[in-house]
């Protein structure tokens, strides 16, 4: 297998003497080579079984000739809008336009359509009536059936309807694209290739579906809020390989969506095979000249140990993409990757992060889930964790060690995040005092998320005392290492369930850390997600329960300047806010305070304030006080 790019133009398929590629992969990402992208993995993989792949990066979607550039593939297009889905790489939670772009040359902003593969596949089909076109993704993974959509605020049908695409592959698609090209070489017909796993395709009557459980009809989920819920909570159950069935989604009297179950998750040695395909790592050369690709800055020495996530936050959509169970590479595969990386040029010593969408999950959560899968109805640790739940980091420690120990290398950190209850069920404090000392960079990231106890339950977040043991434990592992490292604990602001009520009791805690948090999310409604679905439909769909929920922008607006109310900029919205809760008791001069009143109808802030850093400085107060604080003055007071 030669090491080098895969063909983006004309040229390169004379160069390499191929006549007609296999299959022509059209992404709305610039092409970057790297494990961390999911068209270089699929690309590779389709490769290693010796089909050919083109790439068109990013086509002009107003040109049906940019489409063309590389011919007819001989196979099928594959279709991808990018890392991301197209909708969330360009507008903020407040549907503002995003000013770059890091999966583009230049960081330049729109280069990729709206609604990236649904315009895609039209621009396709433009030209090529009959190829087949297969979709996948986090885009379209996410988009697979009837969905809330955010940005226009409507249930959209499947992607597979508006698309036009003969078949789309869930999940991360190893297993499922091998299987369909091995399909179409044989000469097996697209709409014939029904019984993949992992896979959504459409059909006229049920014949030859068996054993499936049939959702709402598009019209009933778009009509009725309550069975929009219900529908999204069987298809929530259903993402297990072991246990889900089939679902079918109806779409007329003679059109519907299928989904077969999950594919199974990858072994250890196909995990292995995978990241050990002959990536360049890098983004492809053209793009030199247009200062690179922002977004391989971050991964290029970066190391992927797992997937999967058995967290089960309600707002991540990780359950609907990579699914519950843990993957894992073997440390000799992962080594053997680090070893490339120490003699890169560009290489300073610091390997940037080891871990996955949940670094410290190296192993299934129990031993049952290895052969039966994950529970349908229970998570692994929320509310509380589950009384067969595994907790050991060791295996996780020796990869760390064996890391730190490779020439070249100054540091090994942990960036991808951390599961701070896990951690705590760890009996052994073996891995928290090495993430203590070797593997952060002067800070730790964790996402508490919040602190109210009724938002965090909505969240599927433990609550806010477990948040409190972890922080007084690593102050006092710090303090024994006589470090002074910092926590920066990520916030979401007008999550459902949240009222103004929990956005103040968030504001009287950080008052009495004496912290302003420099970056607040709002929650983002994106597609299939727990949280999305409470967001559109007032109901939790696990309990079918009614719950509130901050739609207006103005409401949300208070929220967010609540977690920062030592912000000036924010007063207004914070005095507001306090007069509407009938909290004025927190407008004042004593220390509980949040904001002081008004004084002649304009705001009266305390001395002189930082809008970066949140924090009073009185004008008596000398410079050195004015610095950031440790994690020890800033959770001094958690219990």
């Amino acid at each position: 297998m030669n090491n080098q790019f895969l063909p983006i133009c004309k040229e390169d398929l004379i160069e390499r003497n191929i006549e007609t590629l296999d299959f022509v992969y059209v992404i709305g990402d610039a092409y970057v080579d790297h494990p961390s992208f999911g068209h270089a993995i699929i690309s590779r993989v389709l490769e290693s079984y010796g089909y050919s792949v083109g790439i068109i990066s990013q086509p002009d979607w107003k040109d049906k000739e940019s489409i063309t550039i590389l011919g007819k593939p001989r196979l099928g297009f594959l279709v991808m809008s990018g890392n991301m889905d197209s909708m969330v790489n360009h507008y903020s939670v407040s549907k503002k336009r995003r000013s770059n772009d890091a999966f583009t040359p230049g960081g330049v902003m729109g280069k990729r359509p709206d609604y990236a593969t649904t315009v895609y596949c039209n621009l396709i089909r433009q030209t090529y009536k009959d190829v087949p076109i297969i979709i996948g993704g986090i885009e379209a993974s996410l988009r697979r059936l009837g969905h809330y959509d955010y940005w226009s605020n409507k249930v959209k049908h499947s992607v597979l309807i508006d698309s036009g695409a003969d078949l789309l592959l869930y999940g991360m698609g190893e297993h499922s694209i091998v299987e369909v090209a091995d399909g179409l070489s044989s000469g097996i017909d697209i709409k014939d290739l029904t019984y993949i796993k992992g896979s959504v395709y459409k059909t006229k009557n049920l014949e030859s579906v068996y054993d499936y459980i049939k959702l709402p009809s598009f019209d009933d989920i778009k009509s009725d809020k309550k069975t929009f819920a219900e529908s999204f909570y069987t298809q929530y159950c259903n993402t297990d390989p072991f246990t889900a069935k089939t679902l079918v989604e109806q779409y007329n009297d003679n059109l519907y969506v299928v989904q077969n179950p999950p594919s199974m998750p990858l072994t250890e040695q196909e995990m292995d095979r995978v990241y050990s395909l002959p990536y360049m790592r890098n983004y492809h050369p053209v793009y030199e000249k247009d200062g690179g690709v922002p977004a391989i800055t971050e991964v290029k020495f970066s190391l992927v140990s797992n997937r999967g996530c058995f967290g089960g936050c309600s707002f991540c959509a990780l359950t609907f993409h990579q699914g519950r169970m843990i993957q894992t590479r073997s440390h000799e595969s992962i080594i053997r990757e680090a070893e490339k990386l120490i003699w890169d040029k560009d290489f300073k010593g610091y390997i940037h992060d080891v871990g996955g969408p949940t670094a410290n999950f190296r192993h299934t959560s129990c031993e049952k889930q290895k052969t039966k899968g994950v529970c349908v109805n229970k998570q692994c640790l929320f509310p509380k964790p589950c009384k067969n739940l595994y907790a050991d980091h060791s295996d996780y420690v020796k990869l760390l060690r064996k890391l730190r120990a490779l020439p070249n290398v100054k540091k090994v950190f942990v960036r991808s995040g951390i599961r701070f209850d896990y951690l705590l069920e760890d009996k052994d404090d073996t891995f928290f005092k090495e993430l203590v000392e070797h593997h952060i960079s002067g800070q730790l990231k964790v996402a508490p998320e919040h602190v109210s106890d009724n938002v965090l339950k909505l969240m599927g977040k433990p609550s806010n005392d477990v948040y409190e043991r972890f922080i007084k434990k690593y102050k006092r592992l710090n303090e024994e290492k006589g470090l002074k490292q910092f926590v920066v604990p990520y916030l979401m602001s007008s999550h459902p369930g949240s009222t103004l009520d929990d956005a103040i009791i968030l504001a009287e805690y950080l008052r009495d850390l004496g912290y302003m948090p420099e970056q607040v999310q709002d929650f983002y409604p994106t597609p299939s997600t727990i949280s999305t679905c409470m967001y559109y439909t007032g109901y939790d769909p696990r309990t079918m329960e009614k719950v509130y929920v901050p739609v207006n922008p103005h409401e949300k607006a208070m929220q967010r300047a609540l977690i920062q109310y030592r912000n000036p900029k924010n007063y207004d919205l914070v005095y507001e806010a306090l007069t509407k809760a009938g909290r004025t008791d927190l407008i004042g001069y004593d220390k509980k305070c949040l904001i002081r009143p008004k004084v002649s109808g304009k705001p009266a802030i305390y001395g002189k304030q930082s809008a970066n850093s949140g924090k009073n400085i009185n004008k008596s107060e000398k410079k050195p006080q004015a610095k950031k604080k440790t994690i020890r003055n800033v959770h001094k007071k958690a219990k």
